[in-house]
């Protein structure tokens, strides 16, 4: 498997063994976590789509180091995986935090 692949796909992972085994929030089974992913996603598509477009690429990836498939727009799937191993990771350490600060203020 590619490294960038390899590495989106570790990305995931190991963000959700985080959450399943170490911070345990419980985000995965709320709506607005779901709705807050919708939302990023909807974002990251113009965007990514812009920044990576075939006919001008701002950003070039080593073709040999993904899988090759982009969709929509030319966006390779890895930065998909990527992002959301980035946006969850954040959310499931500032819900973490705001229950350990919770305990320690009740």
């Amino acid at each position: 498997m590619p490294e960038y692949t390899t590495l989106a796909v570790l990305s995931v992972l190991a963000t959700v063994a985080a959450e399943r085994f170490w911070l345990r929030t419980g985000v995965f089974r709320t709506a607005r976590y779901w709705l807050a992913m919708a939302i990023v996603f909807a974002f990251q598509v113009p965007v990514d789509g812009w920044l990576t477009k075939l006919s001008a690429p701002i950003v070039i990836y080593d073709e040999s180091q993904t899988i090759g498939v982009r969709v929509p727009w030319d966006i390779p799937v890895e930065d998909y995986l990527f992002g959301f191993s980035m946006v969850t990771l954040t959310i499931l350490l500032w819900v973490r935090r705001g229950a350990r600060h919770e305990e320690v203020a009740g």
